[in-house]
């Protein structure tokens, strides 16, 4: 080899050597010199200088794999058009959630100026027919619960109370004439719902009697009885309240406007989970209300159960969303956390954690994937909704768990946002039927025999 070779083959090499560094090496030595003394470098002794000119041009550069929760690609098996969704979702949630979700959870206050730009997003009602934007299916609705759920699972249940809850029992069990009035101002977030259903002595058992009871007199009902637990309603403009007929001893449902007499609506305090919903312990006394704004279609809990199970589904990805939010949170501590001089990523035991993490993560996803298509499928059953939210909500759940733990004492700290992954999975874990009720519907399913008791 050519001294001109030699030193244009380390000419070349230098072009992945730092600049900076370059230059001040020429401030300390005089380059000319040193090319010359290159060329009269042999074969073996250039080859030497080419490997140590390497191995400090990368020194500090190991390149690390990004953080994405979803291992198995499964935002490939989307539409365009659904993954441009998906990704309007995730970068409203980075840019206008993300700041501020801790300081309104730890102050239990809700951010109300968020939901004329939620209202851009154009994503209410995205399941319903004739009612939400283009892409319509339950996927999508899926997906967006993830999204929302994976930086704050309280935004997710308000949503998730709104657009699924409220405007599903509309949709679902209203007359034409409800649904004109209420569904595209509820779908552009002009009008926000809430859903009434569970009491403060009747949560599972509703099935088998609501203590809210509602009386015909002429063109109006009187409603009296209590509600709790009921996300949106300190502020709703029209909650969905479920009640029994004294005479018929059926369920039937009613649109309680805001401001309508004898109806109270008390917000909750002192809670340890979706800190930022704002849940309310509703009261009513003689609350009145027309005849026209009864749900027409609803003529027992039957009716109020398809609600139910259609929304269920969306409960499970919300799971998923927690989950992922605490595993990416944690995924991301675990490479920048330094311990023995070395990143915490690389010890064998949080990389076990995280490696449980993803495959609970990744199990989750995948069965949300699939009962999505069975809904859109028209497939979805009871059982199959119950499924998806036993699993989802036991493994997110261990997944929160772990996350906390790969981080730590810092782990109960809210500046790193897994400490509200870890609370909020509990509240997941108890609303929309708790594990036992839900997997006794899965038992009935798969055995024959019915486990409730009547």
């Amino acid at each position: 080899m050519s001294i001109f070779s030699k030193i244009k083959q380390t000419i070349s090499l230098l072009k992945d050597v730092d600049l900076d560094a370059l230059g001040k090496l020429s401030q300390k030595v005089d380059l000319p010199e040193v090319m010359t003394a290159v060329g009269e470098l042999d074969d073996r002794q250039l080859k030497g200088l080419m490997k140590m000119l390497k191995s400090q041009g990368k020194k500090g550069q190991h390149k690390l794999p990004p953080i994405d929760g979803d291992f198995y690609d499964l935002s490939l098996k989307l539409t365009e058009r659904q993954r441009e969704i998906q990704l309007k979702v995730r970068h409203f949630m980075e840019k206008e959630i993300k700041p501020i979700a801790n300081e309104y959870w730890n102050k239990a206050e809700f951010p109300f100026e968020i939901i004329p730009k939620m209202a851009e997003l154009d994503i209410c009602g995205i399941a319903y027919d004739g009612i939400g934007p283009d892409e319509q299916s339950f996927l999508m609705e899926g997906i967006i619960a993830m999204e929302l759920a994976r930086i704050d699972v309280s935004i997710s249940t308000f949503f998730g109370v709104h657009s699924g809850l409220a405007m599903g029992s509309i949709y679902v069990c209203g007359s034409e004439e409800q649904k004109q009035e209420w569904l595209p101002k509820m779908q552009r977030m002009e009008k926000i719902g809430a859903f009434g259903l569970t009491e403060p002595d009747v949560g599972s058992a509703v099935a088998g009697g609501l203590g809210t009871t509602c009386k015909q007199g002429g063109d109006e009902w009187i409603l009296n009885g209590q509600k709790k637990w009921i996300g949106n309603a300190t502020f709703a403009d029209v909650v969905v309240i479920w009640a029994r007929d004294e005479d018929s001893g059926r369920a039937k449902g009613f649109l309680v406007r805001k401001g309508n007499p004898g109806f109270k609506a008390e917000k909750m305090e002192n809670k340890m989970a979706l800190r930022t919903v704002q849940n309310a312990l509703i009261t009513m006394k003689d609350c009145r209300v027309p005849e026209s704004d009864r749900l027409q279609k609803c003529e027992s809990f039957k009716d109020t159960a398809k609600v139910l199970k259609m929304t269920r589904a969306a409960v499970a990805w919300q799971a998923v969303g927690c989950a992922r939010g605490a595993y990416e949170s944690a995924l991301k501590y675990t490479k920048k956390r330094e311990q023995f001089g070395r990143p915490i990523a690389s010890f064998q035991l949080i990389q076990n954690h995280l490696v449980e993490m993803v495959s609970n993560l990744t199990a989750m996803q995948t069965l949300c994937f699939r009962l999505s298509e069975l809904q859109d499928e028209d497939l979805l059953t009871d059982e199959h909704a119950s499924l998806a939210k036993v699993f989802c909500s036991m493994r997110t759940r261990d997944v929160v768990s772990r996350a906390r733990e790969v981080m730590g004492g810092n782990g109960i700290l809210l500046e790193h946002d897994v400490a509200r992954f870890v609370a909020d999975a509990e509240a997941i874990y108890s609303y929309e039927g708790t594990k036992e009720i839900n997997s006794l519907i899965v038992g009935r399913a798969i055995t024959g025999y019915s486990a409730f008791v009547s």
